[in-house]
């Protein structure tokens, strides 16, 4: 699993409505296991900006689609086959999000319950659109993800320590929750092979449920 945050060149068409936009290259902050933000709001520490135009909810089926298209479009994310997507929807969508803006998906985060650690959600894929940058939808999935899963108490992820970006959003998303993180090494470097940077487990909790 690699946590990179890329941002290629694009040309970005947008049409009278966001529902017909053209991304001839989709610019995506996105990673293997979980994706950094480039918003300023979702690493500085302060409760992401709420922006009325993006909902965040829970995946419908359909919504496979186009998160298969946004990780193949970011190239860095492991794209899964599409359905993958269409099967995590179905079946661990109590444990995932979509970001919508005006009905179009911008954003999404999966995740699931650790099995041999029941109060403890891990964060596997996420997702940002750059049409919602600025608008902190990386750190309001988060919250929302882990305020919707009952009975959890702690929040999982990996990052490699190169990704800064990712760093600094769990960084700001335990603090935000005024909840303490451990950081250690999950995978090495040597069992991932090809170059691999490490992969450094965030273990962030215990995390009490927002008012």
């Amino acid at each position: 699993m690699t946590v990179l945050q890329v941002t290629s060149g694009a040309e970005i068409a947008l049409s009278a409505t966001v529902e017909r936009r053209e991304l001839r290259t989709s610019l995506l902050t996105s990673l293997d296991m979980t994706a950094a933000t480039s918003d300023a709001s979702d690493t500085d520490g302060r409760p992401p900006t709420a922006t009325p135009e993006v909902t965040i909810e829970a995946p419908e089926i359909a919504d496979g689609v186009a998160m298969h298209r946004m990780a193949a479009e970011s190239g860095v994310l492991d794209v899964n086959s599409r359905y993958a997507y269409l099967i995590w929807c179905r079946d661990f969508a109590a444990t995932s999000v979509v970001a919508r803006m005006k009905d179009q998906v911008v954003g999404f985060v999966t995740g699931f319950r650790r099995p041999d650690a029941p109060d403890t959600l891990v964060v596997w894929q996420v997702a940002v659109d750059p049409v919602t940058r600025g608008a902190g939808v990386g750190g309001r999935m988060l919250d929302s993800l882990f305020d919707r899963v009952p009975g959890v108490a702690y929040m999982e992820t990996t990052v490699t320590p190169d990704n800064e970006s990712s760093n600094r959003m769990f960084v700001s998303f335990a603090t935000r929750r005024n909840a303490g993180f451990e950081r250690t090494e999950l995978f090495s470097g040597e069992l991932l092979g090809a170059g691999h940077e490490p992969e450094m487990l965030y273990r962030i909790g215990p995390i009490a449920p927002q008012d």
